[in-house]
């Protein structure tokens, strides 16, 4: 059987598009990882279905919506669980983890209101979020069950950009820190992380 061709294209950042990337490294998955330009995006914009990136094809056939390509991928790579509920369950954590990002004001042009906007975040949604985390992991080494899951790829994702915004944000949270340490020793992730371009998010 013929394996399947992927082209990723995003702007040259981690941003929406390292969740896809983290499972296409974990899978051993050849892809093209296309790299959009922030001066080129506005002639180039309507060409990509709503507009918006990161978009997958698949075959040439595109996928939208950076969580709907992710599961795609993540169902492909073996990383949704090993039951019905524990998918649910690693597709709720995502959620969770996502709907936190969503609040990060990224489009702020007011950079004193920027910071209120992030400092107020992290004082008042992140210890929640943290809790929550952690209370779900217990003792357990992967979020969901006794192997790693998309859930765990994108906690460590997540991670490292919260971890640009504000230093240290987890540090009371030491299971979480391990979890993320493991999901960073995982081989091909760790030379991904090792090769992968630098930016800052």
């Amino acid at each position: 059987m013929t394996m399947p061709s992927y082209k990723l294209t995003y702007f040259n950042m981690r941003g929406r598009a390292e969740l896809p990337r983290y499972i296409f490294a974990y899978a051993g998955i050849a892809f093209e990882d296309r790299r959009v330009e922030w001066r080129d995006w506005p002639s180039i914009k309507k060409t990509f279905p709503l507009g918006k990136l990161p978009v997958l094809e698949v075959n040439g056939l595109p996928l939208t919506q950076s969580l709907a390509i992710a599961r795609f991928l993540a169902k492909e790579a073996g990383l949704v669980g090993n039951s019905r509920l524990a998918e649910a369950q690693a597709d709720a954590l995502v959620d969770t983890l996502n709907d936190f990002t969503l609040l990060i004001p990224w489009r702020e042009d007011n950079p004193q209101i920027k910071t209120q906007k992030i400092d107020l975040l992290f004082q008042s949604h992140a210890p929640k979020l943290l809790d929550h985390l952690q209370c779900h992991l217990g003792d357990r080494e992967w979020l969901v069950g006794d192997s790693e899951t998309w859930a765990d790829l994108y906690c460590h994702v997540c991670f490292t950009t919260f971890s640009v915004l504000r230093p240290g944000f987890a540090d009371h949270h030491p299971a979480l820190c391990g979890l993320t340490d493991r999901v960073e020793a995982i081989p091909n992730i760790a030379k991904w992380i090792q090769s992968r371009p630098t930016t800052e998010f």
